[in-house]
């Protein structure tokens, strides 16, 4: 769960929503730019950084290796879910107000 409260970075938030499909690093990277329409870009050194504190706070999990592949693959947890849809109502609050007060 998200305890802190927090926002969660822009490529926390992709890289969640990519690891609702089981992938590995580079398909994570890929899919995270395919959401983002390319705008977003993640390093390798960022995305295993980024993985590495995600598994640590439980959000994510890293499969069984499969014996004849080398590729990690990491898939969300259902705490990892939890934080996704907490941060999609925070951010569906921010648009609601913003057009709200814009009147768009």
């Amino acid at each position: 769960m998200n305890n802190s409260n927090n926002a969660l970075t822009e490529a926390v938030y992709y890289i969640l929503l990519a690891l609702t499909t089981p992938l590995h690093g580079y398909g994570i990277m890929q899919r995270t730019a395919e959401l983002s329409s390319g705008r977003l870009v993640i390093s390798a050194g960022t995305l295993y950084g980024a993985l590495s504190t995600l598994m640590e706070k439980g959000w994510i999990k890293q499969l069984d290796i499969v014996a004849d592949s080398r590729r990690k693959e990491y898939q969300i947890t259902a705490a990892g879910r939890e934080v996704l849809e907490q941060e999609l109502a925070r951010l569906e609050e921010l648009v609601a107000n913003g057009e709200k007060i814009l009147k768009l």
